[in-house]
């Protein structure tokens, strides 16, 4: 047997301990979210839908680039702007190169500018924002940058779905607005305004106001005034525990028509509901798990439970958000250079496994995707939330909703 010099052998051992380190480098991917505060339950479980997406649809299959793993890292931005921008440089000081948030169209906006000016100065760690729910149109708009990715439906898509369902419906002809005072309530609220306008000459909103986010203790006020409006309809935009505050308070305050909603659904919300929201509740959205479109979602949502019995895939977005980054990934060769990746997911059409297809439009890195309105209750649910009997279920869908809907976004690319 043929013996190693000492150098040899040293040589030898560093080739082996940098193979392994080189394998052992996971990509990591920086979840940016609360995770403490009133909205700890919504951060959490999508955190926990992170963790599962890229362990069950990468790691679990070989992970990308011929093995490399991805690691979800948790940062609590206690749903603050200002916070989540020392989280931010936190995760890149790490060596994060992706980074994943949705909670907040405020911290969202927060967010797209500091990474765009980041890659700006910082050629060699660049990094890519993948906004997986925060929806404010201006993000995809005047605010549209290279480096910001939106895998949801903007507010005036999502809009457009509900008021199309609103003016079908002919026992709605008064309308109350109401949601949280920040860019995404206030966007929610001008758009309602403009497509009701647009779409019926009939239907009049007779209530359109803001209430602070995060703050409101007793929604009574507020529920009072929505009742003796007359309104036979609300809409809004609330997410977390104003959305459960502001749902309950209108029904227990003799409220009986639809209310329309964006986020009304999972994170103990659906479980709070219970009864009460049965033929009430209806919320906008993508994806479905009821009725389940394919053996291959039950066993997604399955395993997801096993892990996490008490917890909901109710943003089917993740596993897309997940599934198409590791495909742009894997056609960029590369999880290092995000100019390639982003431009490998610029234009992607990706077959989600929730039904349909996801097109990530090029021109400002917004997804075109089916939109369903789903309605609360307890009927026909083989997947439930939170531990309960109750779910949401698909009423009615609009296919690639907003697949021509015009945009602002003057993209200047690297």
């Amino acid at each position: 047997m043929k013996k190693l010099t000492k150098l040899g052998a040293v040589s030898a051992l560093s080739l082996i301990i940098g193979a392994t380190s080189a394998f052992a480098e996971n990509i990591k991917i920086a979840f940016i979210d609360p995770l403490s505060g009133p909205f700890a339950s919504t951060g959490t479980n999508g955190l926990h839908q992170f963790e599962f997406a890229a362990d069950y649809l990468v790691n679990q299959k070989g992970g990308v680039l011929g093995g490399t793993n991805f690691e979800v890292i948790g940062f609590d931005n206690k749903i603050s702007p200002k916070e989540s921008l020392i989280q931010l440089q936190v995760a890149i000081d790490q060596g994060v190169r992706y980074i994943v948030q949705g909670n907040s169209s405020g911290v969202a906006n927060a967010l797209t500018e500091a990474v765009e000016k980041h890659n700006k100065r910082n050629p060699d760690s660049r990094v890519l924002f993948l906004n997986y729910a925060a929806v404010d149109p201006a993000l995809t708009n005047e605010k549209c940058n290279f480096w910001h990715f939106r895998f949801d439906a903007n507010a005036d898509l999502k809009m457009d779905a509900i008021t199309d369902s609103i003016v079908a419906n002919p026992d709605v002809s008064k309308v109350y607005l109401i949601g949280q005072d920040y860019s995404f309530g206030k966007a929610v609220a001008a758009a309602a305004n403009r497509f009701l306008g647009e779409k019926s000459d009939t239907i009049e909103i007779v209530g359109d106001e803001l209430h602070p986010i995060g703050k409101v203790k007793d929604f009574t006020p507020y529920s009072r005034k929505i009742v003796a409006s007359g309104a036979n309809a609300v809409i809004t935009g609330n997410w977390g525990a104003d959305m459960l505050g502001l749902g309950k308070s209108i029904i227990e305050n003799g409220f009986e028509g639809p209310i329309y909603t964006y986020y009304a659904a999972g994170s103990g919300i659906t479980a709070a509901f219970g009864e009460s929201g049965k033929g009430t509740i209806r919320l906008v959205g993508e994806g479905k798990v009821n009725p389940s479109p394919s053996q291959e979602v039950s066993d997604y949502y399955n395993a997801f439970l096993a892990k996490h019995p008490d917890g909901n895939l109710d943003q089917t977005r993740i596993a897309n958000t997940i599934g198409m980054l590791a495909r742009a990934i894997e056609e960029a060769g590369t999880a290092d250079d995000v100019v390639a990746v982003a431009s490998a997911l610029e234009g992607m059409e990706y077959e989600t496994m929730f039904g349909g297809k996801i097109l990530m439009r090029a021109s400002d890195h917004q997804a075109i995707q089916d939109l369903h309105i789903f309605e609360h209750t307890d009927e026909d649910i083989a997947f439930p939330y939170d531990g309960s009997t109750f779910g949401v279920k698909v009423i009615n869908t609009i296919e690639m909703a907003g697949a021509d809907s015009p945009t602002t976004c003057e993209m200047k690319r690297p």
